[in-house]
């Protein structure tokens, strides 16, 4: 068997187990990546090459068919593997990527504490807080409210991650509210519900069992990026900092592909809400991320440019991945800290 690997510009696949009952194979990956993905059968077996695409890696699945049965699995010549919000895929590490510094770095230990959020959603929020272990509840600290937060820490390890600065002196000791999607499409699509329950009866409660020192940060991916952003403007200048990663920026100009989303038209209005405003009462430290092949891309750079119309403090970066966590992991830093020490050790005047 032979692992992908990269040819002079070309990514090979190949699937080469000796089975005489396959009759087809494919590629299975995000389809922003160009080229075709049927594999060709040659004298080994089966072998596709696609243009190396503007990407430090590539996570996918094969697709292999035996007659009208078709079973999608993982490359069984690629030991690398990745966990997603989909499952696990294989990955194509291409040459230049390093993972973060801090998965491997020292750490400060931690300990979770569940809780819950009521307002006005008609069930509970679940959160989960994180804290430094030494970080005593009466004690006033930062906190980092994260959308989608059991998944952010178990597929980007968002507590590792704050750990881990903290541990090298670059974030001061803080909290991390990791917040379950129990209702993510109708709670993360802009429902005024959620909002006002998160900016106002959660972030009181959160700060009624822990005290909370300087603005709050919010953030999220995708549907969750949306709804930090928004979520940020609603309780400015109790929060002080976003940020957003591949958010759901929905306009119908960019994301007709988007059109079905039983949320879309409540998301495309909320997004022109945004677009429009230009002297907001309160300013946010705002880090944006987006995978620059991404479909997401065009909506974010619209919304990173509305929000530095509107006189927010905005960094926009584009990144060379797609639209999952492991993305969103790697550009936690320098992208999450900036914010955070923005917002908390270097505050400017928020009007």
């Amino acid at each position: 068997m032979t692992p992908p690997t990269l040819v002079d510009t070309r990514l090979r696949f190949r699937y080469d187990e000796d089975d005489p009952t396959v009759t087809g194979v494919a590629l299975e990956c995000d389809r922003v990546v160009p080229g075709p993905r049927e594999l060709q059968r040659d004298d080994r077996g089966w072998v596709l090459d696609l243009p190396r695409p503007p990407l430090d890696r590539v996570e996918y699945r094969l697709a292999v068919r035996r007659g009208e049965r078709t079973d999608v699995v993982l490359d069984p010549a690629n030991p690398a593997t990745v966990p997603t919000a989909f499952g696990d895929r294989s990955v194509l590490e291409l040459p230049g990527y390093t993972a973060p510094w801090w998965l491997t770095a020292p750490s400060v230990p931690g300990r979770l504490e569940p809780m819950a959020v009521a307002g006005e959603t008609a069930d509970d929020v679940p959160v989960t807080i994180w804290s430094p272990e030494s970080l005593d509840p009466a004690t006033p600290a930062p906190l980092l409210f994260v959308h989608d937060g059991p998944e952010y820490d178990l597929l980007a390890a968002i507590t590792t991650y704050s750990g881990a600065l903290v541990a090298a002196g670059t974030l001061p000791p803080h909290r991390v509210a990791l917040a379950h999607p129990v209702l993510r499409d109708a709670w993360y699509s802009g429902s005024p519900r959620y909002l006002r329950t998160v900016a106002e009866a959660g972030l009181v409660r959160i700060g009624d069992h822990y005290a909370t020192s300087g603005p709050v940060v919010v953030m999220g991916a995708s549907l969750g990026g949306l709804t930090a952003l928004l979520v940020g403007l609603l309780a400015a200048p109790r929060v002080g900092g976003v940020l957003a990663q591949s958010g759901s920026f929905f306009q119908v100009r960019h994301d007709g592909s988007e059109s079905t989303f039983p949320y879309f038209d409540r998301i495309s209005r909320a997004v022109q809400q945004v677009l429009d405003t230009r002297d907001p009462q309160h300013h946010l430290v705002v880090g944006m991320t987006c995978g620059a092949l991404e479909e997401n891309a065009a909506n974010n750079r619209d919304m990173a440019s509305a929000l530095r119309r509107a006189g927010h403090e905005v960094s926009y970066r584009e990144v060379a991945d797609l639209h999952n966590y492991t993305a969103w992991r790697d550009s936690l830093d320098p992208a999450l800290t900036e914010v955070l020490r923005t917002t908390w050790i270097h505050p400017g005047p928020q009007g």
